[in-house]
């Protein structure tokens, strides 16, 4: 029985092919962590893709899911207090896309975020007020930028790499 196993799982059919897409995958990956949450803005400019977006927006999930899709992908989250690195600036505007959400969900997202870290839920990160004023200081950056914005709201990660090749 272990034989026909072992034989089974090392037939041609289940063994992954070692080529160029895969390699380019693999590379793809490293990036996305690389230049995950704006670690090294230097990245921007070797992107194929960079997600810009308020906390809890999905840029990490996302870059993941589309650098399986062999696609080199940076995120950069906006903050009210951290000036936007000139880096972004030079990226191409085909290039860009915003994510964004709406207020009542994005509390419902935090407020879950903060009791599963055992916080209470009366955080400032979690008020209507703090998240207003993220959403519009994202809305003015992605305003400047020029950049596409996607709603991430009640969507999956799948359905918003869709929404981002449509408007690519």
């Amino acid at each position: 029985m272990i034989i026909s196993v072992f034989s089974y799982l090392r037939s041609a059919s289940h063994q992954r092919t070692l080529n160029q897409t895969y390699f380019n995958r693999v590379a793809a990956i490293e990036f996305a962590v690389r230049y995950d949450d704006g670690k090294d803005p230097r990245g921007f400019k070797d992107a194929d893709l960079v997600l810009l977006g308020i906390s809890r927006t999905s840029k990490t999930p996302l870059s993941m899911y589309l650098a399986n899709h062999n696609l080199k992908v940076a995120n950069l989250p906006l903050l009210p207090e951290i000036p936007v690195p000139k880096e972004i600036y030079d990226v191409p505007k085909n290039k860009l896309i915003g994510l964004t959400t709406t207020i009542s969900k994005l509390t419902d997202i935090r407020n879950n975020r903060l009791q599963a870290l055992g916080l209470p839920e009366g955080s400032n990160y979690a008020s209507i007020a703090r998240i207003q004023e993220e959403i519009n200081y994202a809305n003015t950056i992605f305003e400047v930028l020029e950049c596409p914005v996607i709603n991430v709201d009640n969507r999956s990660i799948a359905e918003v790499a869709m929404l981002i090749q449509e408007k690519n």
